[in-house]
């Protein structure tokens, strides 16, 4: 057994994290980055991802110098959800590594004793979302530390190609920048060809200042099947036919929490125990289900894709979509949180062509025109004493009267949020105007193309579905990996 200096990678990772060896390409990544290198890692969800900079930000941490004018160094990671963030430092702090986050779910005193201890020196691994940087005390605080290390996690988030697109990523060159230009590494595990030369791109790199390193995605313990349904009776047998002739855990997720709902209800009505989740469940409700299927053993959860990411269960034996997801990107994100453990996990998908129906209305949904997003600011902005009055039904009588179930108003407001546009509470809506719309939320060219880069991930969804063959070729061809 050879010997490691004490504060090594391979030390590190055998005292920290319990593993005597890397995988994949870990120990190739932890050495781009430790000389300063700037990294592009897609690696298959639970295939160790994080250590790629958990790692690294524990040697750089290590490598301190006393010097009391010489800023502490600080591992910055970028993650999108508070929920995942929560849970990773969990993790860290039960390993003992001193770790923390900052978001909206921490009480004003919490915050502020967290920015006091950064100022101060400690945490090795923070973790922020970017809509953090809006804040003028936390770049201040963020100015006493010396960023070694800038991880962005689900950087898919960052292109606007991506399945997940998050504005404010698209600001992370120029955060890079403020930062002092840190060794940067951006992680995902799902990105396609043109999805990865944007992330590149807005990181504010060239091609050729950064190492990719792609390990592939392909999942070998997974078994993907697809079986064509007629009705929803087809699909609740499928369900109770791999609950009963299955051990462990399991998810099926569904589109629409109406239909969640119908399906709970049946198989109650067969007493089949199950867990329900999904985004209009209070927060601490989804918590206490997440905490139960986390920690105990055998949960079937009937779910939305409000869960998912922070679930990192090793042992879920199968992972089944009761509808057509709307992406090849988003399916394979879901359906890799089955076996973790590298055991034989079950994944299926139940091919209904009605599904389809659904998936085209949440596309138009999702994708406002320019006269609607003017139309919107407007009123926001010209009507602001009846929109405080009324809220947001008020607001969707004036846009659309006829048509409630339109949900074009959440996607408009959720995007006039996130670029600036208006500051305040969008539940209950209480907003003010603050600037002008962005020019490519006026632009209908631009509108119409993110539209259908929409539909031409749906229609890839359905020709897997349909596909005949090898349907992880069909995978690896998608996201451009050579096999």
């Amino acid at each position: 057994m050879p010997e490691f200096d004490s504060n090594s990678p391979e030390q590190i990772l055998a005292d920290v994290f319990g593993h005597e060896q890397f995988r994949n390409r870990q120990r190739e990544v932890v050495q781009e980055i430790l000389l300063g290198n700037h990294c592009l890692v897609i690696m298959p969800t639970g295939m160790g991802k994080s250590l790629c900079y958990q790692i690294p930000a524990l040697v750089l941490a290590s490598r301190h110098s006393s010097d009391r004018n010489v800023k502490p160094p600080l591992t910055l990671v970028l993650s999108p959800l508070i929920a995942l963030m929560k849970d990773q430092v969990d993790g860290l702090l039960d390993r003992g590594v001193d770790a923390t986050f900052i978001n909206s779910s921490l009480q004003r005193n919490e915050r502020l004793h967290r920015y006091t201890n950064i100022a101060q020196g400690r945490y090795d691994i923070l973790y922020v979302t970017p809509e953090r940087f809006r804040k003028d005390d936390f770049r201040e605080v963020l100015s006493k530390r010396k960023i070694v290390l800038l991880a962005i996690d689900e950087a898919h988030c960052i292109s606007e190609w991506g399945h997940d697109f998050r504005p404010d990523y698209t600001r992370v060159g120029e955060l890079r920048r403020w930062l002092g230009d840190p060794a940067t590494i951006a992680l995902t595990a799902t990105a396609t060809p043109d999805v990865q030369a944007d992330i590149v791109r807005q990181l504010h790199l060239k091609e050729d200042q950064v190492r990719h390193f792609h390990a592939g995605i392909d999942r070998p313990n997974l078994s993907l099947d697809v079986v064509q349904t007629w009705d929803n009776d087809a699909k609740r047998q499928q369900i109770v036919e791999t609950r009963k002739n299955t051990e462990g855990s399991g998810i099926v997720y569904f589109t629409l929490i109406r239909t969640l709902t119908e399906f709970s209800d049946q198989l109650w009505d067969q007493k089949i125990p199950h867990l329900i989740y999904h985004g209009d469940l209070p927060r601490d409700r989804r918590r206490q289900l997440q905490d139960s299927f986390m920690n105990e053993d055998g949960h079937l959860v009937l779910a939305t894709n409000a869960f998912g990411m922070g679930v990192d269960k090793a042992d879920i034996r199968y992972v089944l979509h009761a509808d057509l997801p709307g992406s090849l990107e988003s399916y394979y994100q879901e359906v890799g949180r089955a076996g973790r453990d590298g055991l034989p996990s079950r994944c299926l998908l139940m091919y209904d062509e009605r599904d389809l129906a659904t998936q085209m209305e949440f596309i138009q949904w999702s994708n406002p025109d320019a006269e609607y997003y003017e139309r919107v600011w407007y009123l926001l902005k010209n009507e602001a004493e009846q929109v405080r009055a009324f809220g947001i039904e008020w607001l969707r009588e004036k846009l659309h009267a006829k048509q409630k179930h339109d949900r074009r108003l959440e996607t408009t407001l959720g995007m006039l949020d996130r670029w600036g546009v208006i500051e305040g509470s969008l539940h209950p809506l209480q907003v003010k105007v603050v600037s002008d719309l962005p020019e490519h939320l006026r632009d209908p060219a631009k509108l119409d193309s993110k539209r259908e880069r929409d539909q031409r991930k749906l229609l890839a969804m359905v020709q897997y579905a349909k596909h005949e063959g090898d349907r992880k070729a069909f995978i690896n061809k998608y996201f451009g990996v050579a096999i």
